[in-house]
């Protein structure tokens, strides 16, 4: 009875939207909500949500934690509706909407590949090669931008989310986006253009 009061209160919490470029499951949100779920300190994912879905959020959370408890198959459903949750929110802050959470193997773009690879190795001279020529100054600069407040502490939540902010006006940069639908360039980044990445 608890299991089921549960899990129809965690479904309750999930409200579909119109279809959107999804987080993959095997995208940075997604990486860092397991992360927070591994751990129990819900941090590792909110700096990829905005302040005013916070309380949503963790609402599910504490929810989710609860049912893992009851064992592998609650545990699975507990996590996905979490995750779900997560990448919703985030997808909110971007003015898209949200259908589900794209598969292992989705097919990424080179471009935001080798953004992520840049940010991992500190080099983009990969991404910039794949960018077109009067895009790439800006390009460095914002990749400057987010590799510069990588170093955050995870319980600093508003550092996290400069980081993120830096990190999405980098990637949405590299897709050929210039304009920003949710979170503000951090000071440092490019122009007074906030962008937002698919993640």
């Amino acid at each position: 009875m608890f299991f089921a009061q549960l899990l129809r209160s965690l479904a309750g919490a999930i409200v579909p939207t119109a279809q959107a470029h999804c987080d993959t499951t095997d995208g940075p949100a997604v990486t860092d909500g397991r992360r927070a779920l591994a751990t129990g300190n819900i941090n590792h994912a909110l700096k990829w949500i905005q302040a005013d879905g916070e309380a949503e959020l963790k609402e599910v959370f504490t929810k989710a934690l609860a049912v893992r408890k009851l064992g592998p198959q609650a545990a699975e459903v507990a996590d996905r509706l979490f995750l779900e949750t997560l990448v919703r929110i985030h997808r909110m802050g971007e003015g898209v909407g949200f259908t589900g959470i794209q598969p292992t193997g989705a097919h990424v773009e080179p471009i935001v590949a080798a953004a992520d690879r840049a940010l991992e190795t500190g080099d983009d001279r990969e991404v910039r090669a794949l960018a077109p020529a009067e895009r790439r100054d800006e390009l460095h600069r914002r990749f400057h931008a987010a590799l510069g407040k990588k170093g955050f502490d995870v319980d600093d939540v508003p550092a996290a989310r400069d980081y993120v902010a830096a990190y999405v006006s980098f990637f949405k940069y590299a897709e050929g986006e210039d304009h920003d639908h949710g979170h503000p360039v951090p000071a440092g980044g490019a122009h007074a253009h906030p962008a937002e990445h698919r993640h």
